[in-house]
């Protein structure tokens, strides 16, 4: 029993097919590319430029599909499901062509569907969970990220040896079809209430207080995180005597990523949402510059630890402190917080392969990743800062005119 309310059988399906949804979506769909990437590369010639953009056209279409998952507000689970069809049908067209243009629009058509999926799989959990005071377990939802990329680490380099990089794509597309029978077989009894349109008045306008600091912050924490997530695997992979370990860092980001989300969930509740995302902000900045100032096995391990559990752990403290400040509105403020960490997304790989390209290093796209999230730590704590002073000038000016 936790927050006040048993979890029984039809709740603990309900979670579990929502996981299963977020590993689909975000942990094979979207990050299986990574492991993946230094395979295409080599066999089909890639270059570091060409995989930006193919890593941009999903972040692109994830972009749009966060953005359209906030006005959808009838039939969502039906929506959803389609949405996870269309998804995985995505995965197996990759190992079925060879051509770059159509690799960009399946990633694009990846990147819209994870969007939807995302927020509209968070929203409906969330909303589930509050309505049987089981908020506690939220943050469970989120693992289904980190056990997505540890299952696309361990499974790209045994299915790559046996059927290349082509059949890994679609061995990876069966084993989602294989999730998606489980999670309709797991919500098959969940009813989905249609949300309501909130009237906007001042009280509903979520463009006040901390909101527009953290919407910003996270803004900046989706370019950054970003770049470690597209080519970590390929900067490992690039190091001669690090070669062996390219394809277990990211099996080591899923397995830190995966219980991270309960985790931060549980001091979020325990200690100030700001000082948590302090810590966590600081630990991401950290693992990302370590392969920048050491070229060790245990270097970028760590820096592989680091990234896995903070990078989930910011989504989850991120959209769970933003449903905290607008209980009423959760589409709205994952779709808006999503939306920003999607723009990101779309500019980091870019930045990231030009600044490649014109220093010929891989430590430059990493030094301008870990600026980024550091600065977008100093925006949190200025916001804290700022709406804190505020209030208190607004509780002494009550106090005098009383």
């Amino acid at each position: 029993t936790k927050g006040g309310c048993t979890v029984n059988r039809q709740h603990a399906g309900v979670l579990f097919g929502g996981i299963l949804l977020l590993v689909v979506a975000m942990g094979i769909s979207r990050f299986a590319f990574t492991p993946l990437l230094p395979f295409m590369r080599v066999d089909e010639g890639l270059s570091f430029q060409e995989a930006g953009w193919l890593a941009s056209s999903n972040y692109v279409g994830y972009f749009v599909g966060a953005l359209g998952a906030g006005f959808i507000y009838r039939r969502k689970k039906g929506f959803l499901l389609s949405n996870v069809l269309l998804n995985v049908v995505s995965i197996i067209g990759m190992g079925l062509t060879h051509s770059f243009a159509l690799w960009i629009v399946l990633r694009f058509i990846a990147g819209v569907t994870s969007g939807f999926i995302f927020v509209l799989t968070s929203s409906i959990i969330m909303d589930y969970l509050a309505k049987h005071l089981l908020t506690r377990w939220s943050g469970y939802a989120f693992s289904g990220i980190g056990i997505g990329i540890a299952i696309s680490g361990l499974c790209v380099p045994f299915i790559e040896t046996r059927f290349l990089w082509e059949g890994t794509w679609i061995g990876l597309g069966l084993l989602s079809t294989t999730f998606i029978v489980l999670t309709l077989l797991l919500w098959r009894h969940i009813v989905v209430q249609d949300s309501e349109r909130v009237a906007k008045t001042a009280d509903t306008n979520i463009w006040r207080g901390f909101m527009p600091w953290l919407i910003i912050a996270y803004g900046l924490e989706g370019l950054g995180y970003i770049i470690t997530g597209t080519f970590l695997v390929d900067i490992i992979y690039n190091i001669e005597n690090l070669r062996g370990y390219a394809s277990y860092s990211w099996v080591v980001v899923g397995i830190a990523a995966a219980p991270s989300a309960p985790f931060w969930m549980a001091m979020m509740s325990r200690f100030k949402p700001i000082h948590v995302m302090f810590v966590a902000y600081i630990l991401q900045v950290f693992g990302i510059v370590l392969p920048v100032l050491s070229q060790t096995v245990w270097s970028v391990l760590l820096s592989a630890f680091l990234y896995g559990c903070t990078f989930v752990g910011i989504v989850t403290l991120a959209t769970g402190y933003g449903r905290q400040l607008f209980p009423r509105q959760s589409g709205s403020v994952v779709s808006i917080l999503t939306t920003f960490y999607a723009v990101g997304q779309i500019i980091g790989p870019v930045i990231a392969s030009r600044l490649e390209g014109h220093f010929n290093t891989f430590k430059a796209p990493l030094l301008f990743a870990s600026s980024i999230v550091f600065c977008a730590l100093l925006i949190l704590i200025s916001g804290y800062a700022f709406t804190h002073r505020k209030k208190v000038i607004q509780v002494e000016r009550v106090k005098s005119t009383s």
